[in-house]
């Protein structure tokens, strides 16, 4: 018998990327409280009596708690609104899991480190800057100070979803792009590490399946910057002759980005290398494979990408 899997909070880019990798394999129930796709149902996981008695009703093996706010300004201009959804509900998804005895996941961040450092491994100490910083690294606490037995992973920049759930970074570029814009203006002083959606469940799936419980951080291989980034997606759509990129530092998005962002968000998968389970690939593979799974009709439809035939597959 299939074992199964009760994933909260799943209407998102994230979700998207656990249905595909884990409905095979499993049993699973996905909710939220945006019900995009035919495979989710209702529910907001804030409210513990319905999420207690949801989860219950299904008896999961596993419970996937997804699902955060992680619009930075918005988390900065509605606090009360921010720590229910990514603390307090985090907490409501520990006590469901202890009460049944079954492990949880908790997706955590590379934004709750203050950027001080140019890397951080899994056992560097998290200083969150901002709000939805300080909501998910408390999130992170609770998981790790109370829950039982609990798989902890800590995302950088986040890829995945394609144009409907793209919110981030590569989906604001693409839509710069398709409306016509061919002077892109990107920050100099934010670097990090890409993090796509479908590869990181793939490595969540193997940590399950191999029950080594704990904190990791899981991002892609190779570190980078945000200029870097929108370099590489517009050599993949072959706009590099088009394209004239003006660098400029965080202030000059200060009005629409005014949030604390921490200077580096590099995420080192140190404990994945040490269990020799890190089965992420470099970023630049993952975000070819991205655009041309995710967002090859949408770039026909606007005209600005025909899929070349040299498709990197591993």
């Amino acid at each position: 018998m299939k074992k199964k899997i009760y994933i909260a909070g799943a209407g998102g880019m994230l979700g998207e990327a656990f249905y595909r990798i884990f409905k095979n394999d499993y049993e699973v129930k996905c909710t939220d409280k945006d019900v995009n796709e035919k495979w989710l149902s209702f529910l907001d996981f804030r409210d513990f009596e319905k999420y207690k008695k949801e989860v219950e009703a299904f008896k999961p093996d596993y419970l996937f708690h997804l699902g955060a706010y992680t619009d930075l300004e918005f988390c900065e201009l509605n606090l009360d609104d921010t720590y229910l959804t990514n603390t307090t509900a985090v907490e409501n998804a520990v006590f469901i899991a202890n009460n049944l005895d079954i492990p949880m996941l908790y997706i955590s961040t590379a934004g709750i480190f203050d950027g001080t450092k140019d890397f951080y491994d899994d056992w560097d100490e998290p200083n969150p800057l901002g709000h939805y910083a300080r909501s998910k690294y408390m999130g992170e606490r609770y998981v790790r100070e109370n829950a039982k037995r609990y798989i902890i992973c800590r995302a950088g920049w986040m890829m995945g979803g394609g144009p409907e759930k793209d919110k981030k970074f590569i989906s604001k570029i693409i839509k710069q792009l398709a409306s016509g814009k061919r002077d892109l203006f990107i920050v100099n002083d934010k670097d990090g590490t890409p993090t796509f959606t479908v590869d990181f469940a793939k490595n969540v799936k193997l940590l399950i399946e191999k029950e080594y419980w704990g904190l990791y951080n899981l991002v892609c291989n190779g570190e980078t910057s945000r200029r870097e980034v929108a370099e590489e997606l517009v050599k993949i759509l072959d706009l590099d002759n088009e394209v004239t990129f003006h660098e400029v530092s965080s202030t000059y998005f200060k009005d629409t980005y005014f949030a604390p962002r921490p200077p580096s968000e590099r995420l080192i998968n140190k404990k994945l290398e040490l269990r020799n389970l890190n089965i992420m690939r470099d970023w630049k593979i993952a975000l070819k494979e991205y655009i041309t799974d995710y967002y090859t009709d949408y770039l026909k439809e606007k005209n600005i990408y025909s899929v070349k035939e040299d498709i990197i597959t591993l």
